[in-house]
């Protein structure tokens, strides 16, 4: 059984809020799915940000930069 970080609730918030009147448990999940994968990459760039300047705590700056 997986782990996951981040709750279905809120998933369906971003969801709603981008306009769906509902939303399937499985879209849910879905993108639940993708956004951890993605926020996963994105810390990892970020973590190498970090420690390339020397510093081993990851700051704002260094997500704004992984993002880019």
């Amino acid at each position: 059984m997986e782990t996951h970080n981040l709750p279905l609730a809120a998933m369906e918030k971003l969801l709603k809020k981008a306009g769906a009147p509902r939303v399937a448990e499985d879209a849910k999940e879905a993108l639940r799915d993708a956004l951890e994968t993605y926020a996963e990459e994105i810390g990892r760039k970020a973590v190498e940000l970090a420690t390339h300047t020397g510093r081993k705590t990851v700051k704002a700056v260094d997500i704004k930069l992984a993002l880019k």
